[in-house]
């Protein structure tokens, strides 16, 4: 179990408690009424956590970070991108991006005479950077690339520094010229110049048509001065979005399959499933929008990966004023902490077998899979629920439709089974698994 602590504190001081980081205390929900009462609102009473500038760095400063009104703005530009209309045609963008790895596997298999091992969170990794650079980049994809490995790596340095070096913490240190913090800032730099000569390109490019249908193009179509007087967004904002929906867009969805394969690499009777449904709504071909709809047992059986699973590990908010919260007192700047895995594995939400893999608990959707409407935290839940929500379902279904109907899939006996929390759950040694022909 991931955070074994949050649940032996469960038991010792009961659902909800107060824990305390340095100055700050920090009220854990573990509560679902408690819980919608805080993400269901639409108030403002209970904001976004503040993030470093650190952070910020690391993920951008999009609509992961940003609150209040700001968020309203990109959001407001953004919903199109998440359309009907646009995520219909995302099926065929997946498949475009998942066939190259499909045929690598292939190639691998007949040189293995039938078999081969691969750690297939690498290549889970490509395959979803692929499809976000090409959804938020568009034909700038490849330039794009370049931006993401270099954010990557800008990420990577943040997230070290602010879990092994404790002088981190210190106020005012990250403005002095240390050596860490040069590097932060040539990476930083460098992240900047790629996406302003992607910005400028398309601006300089635009026809007839517009900027472009992709992410970047329908910001630009909002927000360039010869559109409207007022643009809701500058183009540092368009940035920053780009820049958080290449590093949460495309991780997550990674993360989610590479626990998808694990399942379905120790639940052999459900791979048999799944496949078979595969094969009787879509044979052979490349899945469509309209096949998706009919996989119903690959939808459950994401749906209770994310359950187990779910890459996303914690949510924040504060409370905006001095309040009552579930009939407790709580004071403003209070952190409001909910750990989704202990809301996924409580046994009054979800029954006695909540550890055990049972994907038919979706059979009836989502709100009646638990004893409470708001027990699945996945994508968070109320007006700040995750946009990108269908789109990371869509890209998972395409996948594992696409990987059944070549390969069966079962665990490499060197791997080992330890999950951990790095702002994301990951396997601690990668997943290695076996594939084979079918």
């Amino acid at each position: 179990m991931v955070q074994p602590y949050y649940r032996k504190w469960m038991g010792l001081y009961g659902r909800t408690f107060v824990s305390w980081f340095g100055e700050k205390p920090a009220l854990f929900m573990g509560d679902v009424r408690m819980v919608k009462q805080v993400y269901s609102d639409r108030t403002g009473l209970f904001p976004k956590e503040s993030w470093s500038d650190n952070f910020t760095r690391g993920l951008g400063k999009g609509m992961l970070l940003i609150d209040g009104d700001e968020w309203k703005r990109h959001r407001k530009v953004i919903n199109p991108v998440f359309s009907i209309d646009k995520l219909k045609t995302l099926a065929v963008t997946v498949s475009d991006c998942v066939g190259p790895m499909l045929l690598d596997w292939e190639a691998k298999l007949e040189k293995g005479n039938g078999q081969v091992e691969i750690e297939i969170n690498h290549h889970f990794d490509e395959v979803a950077t692929d499809v976000i650079s090409h959804v938020v980049f568009g034909r700038s994809h490849r330039k794009a690339k370049e931006a993401y490995l270099v954010q990557k790596n800008l990420q990577s340095l943040i997230f070290s520094s602010v879990f092994n070096d404790l002088l981190s913490h210190i106020p005012g240190l990250r403005n002095l010229p240390t050596k860490s913090n040069l590097k932060m800032w040539k990476l930083e730099k460098e992240v900047k110049s790629i996406l302003i000569n992607i910005i400028e390109s398309r601006l300089a490019t635009k026809d007839t048509a517009g900027y472009g249908e992709d992410m970047l193009g329908v910001m630009l179509e909002t927000c360039t001065p010869d559109k409207v007087q007022n643009p809701l967004m500058s183009m540092d904002e368009i940035m920053e979005e780009c820049k958080t929906f290449y590093i949460a867009g495309h991780e997550t969805t990674s993360l989610l399959l590479t626990w998808a394969v694990f399942l379905l690499s120790t639940h052999q009777e459900w791979q048999e499933k799944l496949r078979e449904e595969v094969e009787r709504e879509c044979g052979k071909e490349i899945p469509t929008s309209h096949v998706l709809s009919k996989l119903k047992l690959v939808n459950m059986f994401i749906l209770e990966t994310l359950r187990l699973y779910s890459p996303a590990m914690v949510i924040q908010r504060k409370a905006g004023s001095d309040l009552e919260l579930g009939g407790i007192r709580v004071t403003k700047d209070t952190i409001l902490t909910t750990q989704i895995n202990t809301i996924h594995t409580d046994k009054d939400l979800w029954g006695d077998d909540v550890y055990e893999f049972k994907p038919m608990r979706f059979e009836n959707g989502v709100v009646r899979a638990a004893k409470h409407p708001n027990a699945f935290m996945a994508f968070s839940t109320g007006p700040r629920a995750c946009i990108g929500q269908n789109f990371t379902m869509i890209e998972a279904k395409v996948v594992l439709a696409m990987i059944l109907q070549r390969f069966s899939i079962s665990l490499s006996p060197k791997y080992v089974h330890a999950p951990k929390d790095l702002f994301m759950l990951q396997p601690r040694s990668g997943m290695h698994v076996v594939l084979k022909t079918i």
